[in-house]
């Protein structure tokens, strides 16, 4: 693991999709067990050069998510690499089951990858906007879940989740992204990444919230307030010694994420605290309200998750671990 963090936060050029698409492609041609699946959404994705590239690797599954993940088991079963996608909230709520028994319990070897979560799915609306993927996976035994944070990190970790072995639930942004980490970075799966180093206050985010993490670090630097900021880009298996180590140093947690506060990366935050290290926590994220119609950056402000409500939330919690709150 070799990371370096952009001295600027930029829009990505390339969108996600497509270098999930051309990455896919190139796994695919060293390793012929690799094939993907799809729910009628080739076109949305942008993996229509991988089924012109590869038309006997390719299925079309259509508007039938659990069936997919049913082929998908097969294929795996038959020492195939499946990587079936829809977008999140179709990929963990109608499918559960199957990803569940089919795939989990029987310990075979495929990859489930979720579009567009949480603010965005944007104009997609509630009910394409899933506040609760994370929740679902991370409940299953044995079920590895990465939310990579930008191209860079997705390039490198997508061949790596390839060969773990079991379920890997990739949350992945469907469209744009910022952009985080310098090409050439490297990453573990398991291992977080400390960003920036401060004594104030810990900041831990993942996906889309790390871009707006490091912004309000900025921001909170300028006003005096020290903070690390931890990408916690795997959900599970979480990196529980980074959270106790950064919590001992700070005294003082926010956690910031595209998802419900409930059973997601806040969560699992406040079991590793709770039990190894009791530290103040403040958690940022969804609280228990259905998605709605909405620009990303519009929604990000409603729902609490951009730089403001971090900045904020941060400022809180350094008052209450000094007793001036």
């Amino acid at each position: 693991m070799s990371f370096k963090v952009k001295s600027e936060i930029v829009a990505e050029k390339t969108a996600m999709r497509d270098a999930f698409c051309s990455t896919l492609i190139e796994m695919a041609k060293k390793d012929d067990r690799i094939c993907l699946l799809d729910a009628d959404l080739m076109g949305a994705m942008g993996t229509k050069p991988f089924l012109k590239e590869f038309p006997d690797r390719a299925i079309d599954c259509g508007i039938q998510e659990a069936n997919m993940v049913g082929v998908a088991a097969g294929l795996a079963a038959q020492g195939k690499i499946p990587f079936a996608h829809t977008f999140g909230i179709f990929a963990t709520r109608r499918a559960c089951d199957q990803i569940f028994v089919s795939c989990a319990y029987a310990g075979l070897n495929v990859k489930i990858v979720g579009s567009d979560p949480g603010v965005t799915a944007a104009l997609n609306g509630g009910t394409h906007m899933p506040f609760e993927d994370l929740g679902i996976m991370r409940a299953m035994p044995e079920v590895t879940v990465v939310e990579p944070t930008d191209v860079t990190m997705l390039k490198d970790l997508l061949p790596k989740i390839a060969q773990i072995p079991g379920v890997a639930y990739l949350r992945l942004v469907r469209k744009s992204c910022e952009s985080i980490y310098e090409d050439g970075s490297t990453f573990e799966i398991g291992k977080a990444n400390v960003l920036t180093e401060g004594k104030d206050v810990t900041i831990i985010a993942m996906g889309y919230c790390v871009g707006q993490a490091l912004i309000a670090a900025q921001q909170l630097k300028s006003e005096g307030i020290s903070a690390t900021v931890i990408d916690m880009f795997t959900l599970k298996p979480l990196d529980k010694q980074a959270v106790i180590d950064a919590a001992k140093r700070t005294g003082t947690v926010v956690t910031v994420e595209n998802h419900y506060v409930n059973n997601g990366l806040g969560s699992a935050v406040a079991e590793v605290l709770c039990e190894n290290c009791p530290t103040p926590l403040i958690r940022l994220g969804s609280q228990d309200k259905f998605g709605e119609v909405g620009s990303r950056d519009f929604l990000a402000d409603k729902f609490g998750i951009n730089a403001k409500a971090i900045v904020q939330a941060a400022k809180t919690a350094v008052a209450k671990k000094t007793g001036n709150a």
